[in-house]
Parts: structure tokens; sequence; C-alpha cells
């Protein structure tokens, strides 16, 4: 049992796609706070972040909207004299993105940004990320894309069958069609032979009945 469990958590290990993180920090305004991660060369560093601002009348902190605030994100290479890399402006919530050019420790930092009385405001900030290379950290993208592309297929699976069947469709109507004319066409031209015979029929008879008068000397 104990080799068991020990396989599965090995076997955890191995699945795992990269280093996830997630933390939360209070500013007081626009109170700048960073953390120090050390990258190595070519590591892709992922990273989401929401801010929120505390509601006197709530008691408490709600979600920060785009006519609040919005927050700084600056990653700097402190190896290189805190050389700066990223500078990106966002919304109260957002997402990062950052491969390291060079291995060392890098300082990332988050900044509240606003103006007016909002800047005193306290702000609480959640900060999730994943470190890892851009293979592992795509997987679950090219798996969502896999599972896209699986359901695209389906569905042009589904229309082939579709036409398949309205095709069908179109096919039998034709043939219906085609039946009703020859039909018709049949029923025309047997009036109509119908009608010759009766025509060449009365003629007949009124010869006949001709003859007959004249013969009995009744015309």
């Amino acid at each position: 049992m104990l080799l068991t469990a020990l396989l599965q958590i090995f076997a955890c290990c191995l699945v795992l796609p990269a280093q996830v993180s997630a933390f939360y920090f209070y500013t007081n305004g626009g109170e700048r706070k960073c953390f120090h991660k050390e990258l190595s060369r070519g590591t892709l560093f992922q990273g989401t972040y929401k801010a929120q601002i505390y509601d006197d009348d709530l008691k408490g902190y709600r979600d920060a909207g785009a006519q609040d605030f919005g927050v700084v994100i600056d990653i700097e290479e402190t190896f290189d004299d805190d050389h700066l890399v990223v500078h990106q402006k966002g919304s109260a919530s957002g997402d990062y993105t950052f491969i390291a050019l060079d291995s060392g420790e890098h300082k990332i930092c988050i900044q509240p940004e606003a103006g007016g009385w909002l800047i005193k405001a306290k702000t609480k900030i959640e900060v999730h990320f994943q470190v890892g290379t851009d293979e592992k950290l795509d997987s679950k993208g090219k798996t969502t894309i896999d599972v896209l592309h699986a359901k695209v297929n389906v569905l042009n699976s589904k229309i082939s069958e579709i036409r398949r069947e309205q095709q069908l469709m179109r096919d039998r109507e034709a043939t219906f069609r085609d039946a009703s004319e020859s039909v018709n066409s049949r029923a025309m031209w047997w009036i109509l032979i119908q009608l010759i015979v009766l025509a060449v029929t009365c003629g007949w008879q009124m010869k006949h009945l001709g003859k007959f008068f004249v013969k009995q000397k009744i015309l």
C-alpha cells in the first residue's frame, strides 16, 4: 500500500505542467509591492491579477472597476541593475506574460494607479502565476484547441450528413417529379387516343347511318 501511494504521488508530480503559485496582499492607495522570482533563460512566466477596493458601506472589499483605477505591472532584472524588461498598464484585473531573456533573479512589481481620492483607498490585490516552459504552459491551450478541433470535426460530419440527407430528398423529389410527369404525359396521350377513336367511331357511324337512310329512302 505504501509503495502504491508513493507511486501515485510520483506520477502526480510528473504530470504537473508547471509551478503554480497564488497569494494576495494589501496596499494603501498607490503603494508599489514587489516579489522576487528566480527564472532561468527561456522560462515562461504567466500571471493574472485582480484588484479589490475597500468599501466603507459594505465594510469589506469589492471588485474594482475600470472607472476606479488601473494596475501597472513592472518586471525588472535585478542581476542587471534592475533593468526594466516589462512595463504594462492594464485595468483592475487582467493578465501578463513574460519570457526570461537571461537567467537570474527577477523582480515583479504591481502598483495600483489612479487619481483623486481613490489613490488613497485601501486595496487588496490577488496574484496568481505559473512558471514553466512554453510547451508545458501551453499544453492546456493546445488541449483546448484539440477539443475544439474535435467538436468542429463532429459538426462538420453532422453537416455532411445533413447535406447527404438533403441530396437524397432532392433525388427522391426529382424521381417522383419525373414519375408524375411521365404518368401525366401518358394520361394525356391516352385521352387523346380515346378522343381520336371516339371521333373515328362517330364519323363511321354517321356515314353508315347516312347510307342506311338513303337505302331505305328515308332521306
